[in-house]
């Protein structure tokens, strides 16, 4: 499990970021509300698996 429990938080992590990214992005240049308002959902939902795949990791560290 070693080399998985450092990549899974990472990679969520990276997911969660990506996404905010390009809400940033979108918000900036003056984009599509819609789009801005589904790219802020996914962004809750990825850190919420997020949140869940870091807890997971550190119980089954211990």
């Amino acid at each position: 499990m070693g080399n998985i429990s450092n990549l899974l938080p990472a990679a969520a992590f990276a997911a969660v970021a990506l996404v905010l990214l390009m809400g940033l992005a979108n918000m900036l240049r003056g984009g599509s509300p819609n789009l801005s308002q589904t790219l802020m959902r996914w962004r809750v939902g990825l850190q919420l698996v997020a949140l869940i795949v870091i807890m997971t990791v550190l119980f089954l560290r211990r």
